[in-house]
């Protein structure tokens, strides 16, 4: 190879920068901000995400109002049950009066059956 000179380190450097300055305006050329339809897309890519958080904002809001929906049920049943508790206690104890009165209406029917037994033992003695 006679005549071949080796590149400088200067030189190699020079043909660097100017490779790298030609990739850059190539990918400015081929910039999507110079298409015409970029801004079209562009704005329908805003629009969507627009509509997409909106749902998501509706969708959240729904979902709030069921939980709202759920929790008011949900005290309206603890209530019906605190109801129901309190009727059951009330019938237990109404109940629990009724077998106390029957319990000493029999203790008394009992005494009398007693008393009249020692009374008629008293007269047979006589």
């Amino acid at each position: 190879m006679k005549g071949f000179k080796e590149p400088t380190l200067e030189e190699r450097r020079e043909q660097a920068a100017k490779a790298k300055q030609a990739q850059l305006e190539a990918a400015r050329r081929k910039s999507p901000a110079n298409d015409p339809k970029f801004a079209e897309r562009q704005a329908a890519r805003v629009k969507t995400s627009e509509a997409r958080d909106a749902r998501a904002l509706e969708r959240k809001a729904q979902r709030a109002e069921e939980a709202k929906r759920k929790e008011i049920a949900a005290a309206e049943e603890e209530a019906a049950r605190a109801k129901a508790r309190e009727a059951a206690q009330k019938a237990h104890e109404a109940e629990a009066a009724a077998a106390a009165a029957r319990k000493a209406a029999s203790d008394v029917e009992r005494k009398k059956e007693r008393d009249a037994r020692y009374a008629a033992r008293k007269a047979r003695k006589k």
